[in-house]
């Protein structure tokens, strides 16, 4: 059976852990890599985009950082329990064209016993910024 330490039922020790795993995978922007964190039927909601499984997962991933250039993301626990975690988050990243976003979010998590997400929910909003206003380089 395939599974992703740190376990549920999580301590504050092991969700801080999971979080900055997360934060460490999705900052190599590789969608397959990333998606290996997910059960094979994850269910995901992402601003208004809902996806299932980690095909669909690692399209939108795809498609993601292939418009989201140069992103670079900081995660921060903000809340657990035994099997959810909850965390906000900023990332930063330019289009094509040079203009520059600070993206800002709230997800929830729900993990199955393997400690492969099975849900994911995302609220983010993008705030446009100049290049000089990045916080992370």
């Amino acid at each position: 059976m395939e599974t992703k330490p740190p376990l549920p039922p999580f301590t504050l020790e092991t969700a801080k852990a999971k979080v900055q795993a997360a934060e460490d995978a999705w900052n190599t922007r590789e969608p397959d890599r990333v998606a290996l964190a997910y059960t094979p039927d994850s269910q995901w909601r992402n601003r208004s985009e809902f996806l299932s499984g980690r095909e669909e997962i690692a399209r939108f991933l795809r498609r993601k950082w292939d418009k989201e250039l140069d992103y670079r993301l900081k995660k921060e626990l903000w809340s657990f329990t035994d099997h959810r975690i909850s965390v906000r988050f900023e990332y930063e990243w330019h289009d094509e064209a040079g203009q520059w976003y600070r993206s800002y979010g709230n997800e929830q998590w729900e993990f199955a016993a393997n400690g492969l997400m099975q849900r994911r929910e995302a609220s983010i909003n993008d705030v446009l910024i100049q290049e000089a206003d990045r916080k992370f380089r």
